[in-house]
């Protein structure tokens, strides 16, 4: 027997109620694919507006790559969150590490950056998510990002 996929999307508005992340920390703009919690695609508009660029760096604007990890984590932590949902229990996730992170370009205001999550593995409340940060088809920055799924505490 197969099973169905189901692939879905999270606009911003939907985002803001799986994580607790708020201006200016969140990283991701929408979620433009999801198929349960196997994969996903996050988007990301880097915008010269950004906070960030007042100091990285004047003159030439670099995202900072832990900004990209972040993106990443969010992105996995958003679907986890939406697949999970069950019975009005709210949950949030947290990084616990991200491994094998390698940046192989640098993204800038103008670059829309694309997170692409894959499950590698998760037991009950951890889960291991393989992810790349993609601008106009070129890998810029890749990790390997373990997060924890807890209850939220309020």
């Amino acid at each position: 027997m197969t099973e169905s996929t189901e692939l879905t999307a999270m606009s911003i508005a939907e985002i803001l109620t799986s994580l607790p992340h708020r201006y200016p920390f969140l990283m991701i703009d929408k979620i433009i694919e999801i198929n349960g919690d196997e994969t996903a695609i996050g988007v990301k508009n880097v915008t010269f507006n950004e906070p960030i660029f007042q100091g990285h760096f004047p003159g030439n604007p670099v995202f900072p790559g832990v900004l990209i990890i972040e993106g990443m984590a969010q992105t996995a932590g958003a679907i986890v969150i939406k697949h999970d949902a069950n019975g009005g229990k709210k949950n949030i996730v947290l990084m616990l590490g991200a491994d094998k992170a390698k940046f192989r370009k640098p993204a800038g205001p103008g670059d829309v950056i694309e997170f692409h999550i894959a499950k590698i593995q998760r037991r009950r409340n951890v889960g291991r998510y393989k992810a790349e940060a993609i601008v106009d088809g070129l890998v810029i920055a890749e990790a390997e990002i373990t997060a924890m799924i807890v209850e939220a505490t309020s």
